[in-house]
């Protein structure tokens, strides 16, 4: 008896005969879809042809404020295929070209698929080769840190997702237990805010000006094992050292939450954002949200909302990878029945309804920006490649 596979490589091999030899080009495609069944060819096949944006400009100046993102979004209908336009391979990806603004960015429609070449370069920091038809160049890739300031055009805002960048997020059981404490706040006020002045325990002789403030916040649980991933740490604010000694003096300098006794201070790392690119991921991946960040009273997020999903390096997610949001869909079948309690339900096929990206990765769980949504994300959502 045949085996699946040898029946569809005899299959295969019939339809290679059966095409005239003059056919070449006909031949080179079958060769190619084989390939693209048996998983030869993972990605550009299977998204199909690339898309420009209606109304897509031949150029672009680059202005400060823009990302990787809002700039392939005036290209693509499909933003997270900007290294297809680019001509990127993966380490390129991984190892981005510097934009700076004042750079201007040309659209050669003359070649097929159409590429995105760097016509100047405002900077002498920007590597260029080869010049196009147009007069333009490549940019050519470099592996690159961006600190704050840099100039640097980023993938997505930083403001959005600075502070997630160097805070823990992600902590195991009793991990801040050791950790300096807040002992007591300003005139015993309940809660702080910015200006606030509150006495810390366990800061002794750290060097470390600057502080971030955490408390221990809800366990992540994976909506498909029921498995504890770990424990989220809330982000409160930061807060500066202006008295050592113990207890030690802290003036809260920005809160995202009140602060109070009991909350717990790590020293902040130098903010550094790193250059990646907006790219699906090569292989299929597909996972569920396992919450809202700082969503303590909604269930709900949108657009710019920072999700955990239950997926991380260790299932091949990794900075920069893009995920489309599906949300699995139910109705009642109130045809044959008078009563909605009565009636059966119908699954219907999972809806698409928005992107995040992935910009940062512990090894079972990732944090994502909401990039686009056209209904409120829920936690328990699908989340694939697109």
């Amino acid at each position: 008896m045949r085996t699946v596979k040898s029946v569809l490589d005899w299959l295969i091999l019939g339809l290679w005969r059966a095409i005239p030899d003059e056919a070449v080009m006909q031949k080179s495609i079958t060769a190619l879809l084989a390939l693209a069944l048996w998983g030869g060819i993972p990605l550009a096949l299977a998204q199909g042809e690339l898309k420009l944006q209606e109304g897509a400009p031949d150029r672009h100046v680059v202005e400060r404020g823009d990302t990787l993102w809002s700039i392939s979004s005036k290209f693509l209908s499909d933003p997270w295929r900007w290294p297809e336009i680019w001509r990127m391979n993966q380490e390129q990806i991984r190892n981005p070209h510097l934009i700076y603004p004042g750079d201007v960015i040309v659209l050669d429609r003359s070649v097929s698929p159409p590429q995105l070449r760097l016509e100047s370069a405002a900077r002498g920091g920007t590597a260029i080769e080869g010049a196009g038809r147009d007069g333009g160049a490549k940019i050519s890739p470099r592996a690159y840190i961006d600190s704050l300031g840099d100039g640097a055009i980023p993938a997505i805002s930083p403001r959005k997702i600075e502070p997630f960048l160097t805070q823990p997020l992600i902590i195991e059981e009793g991990g801040l237990d050791n950790a300096p404490r807040v002992l007591a706040t300003e005139e015993d006020r309940v809660n702080l805010g910015p200006r606030g002045i509150a006495y810390v325990s366990g800061v002794g002789r750290a060097e470390s000006p600057l502080w971030q403030v955490y408390r221990p916040g809800r366990p992540l649980v994976d909506p498909e094992s029921s498995r504890t991933l770990g424990i989220e740490a809330v982000f409160l604010g930061t807060a500066r050292v202006t008295r050592a000694g113990e207890p030690a003096t802290v003036q809260i300098m920005t809160s995202k939450m009140e602060i109070s006794a009991g909350d717990r201070l790590i020293p902040a790392p130098p903010p550094t954002i790193p250059l990646y690119v907006p790219h699906a991921p090569a292989t299929a991946i597909q996972g569920r949200i396992i919450g809202l960040y700082d969503a303590l009273d909604s269930s709900v997020g949108g657009r710019d909302s920072i999700i955990s999903i239950n997926r991380g390096k260790r299932d091949g997610l990794e900075l920069g990878h893009v995920l489309a949001v599906y949300r699995n869909v139910v109705v009642y079948d109130q045809q044959r029945y008078s009563s909605r309690d009565s009636a059966p339900t119908i699954q219907l096929p999972p809806e698409r309804y928005g992107l995040i990206f992935v910009f940062r990765t512990f090894d079972a769980v990732s944090y994502a920006l909401v990039m686009d949504s056209s209904r409120p994300i829920q936690p328990g959502d699908i989340v694939q490649t697109p």
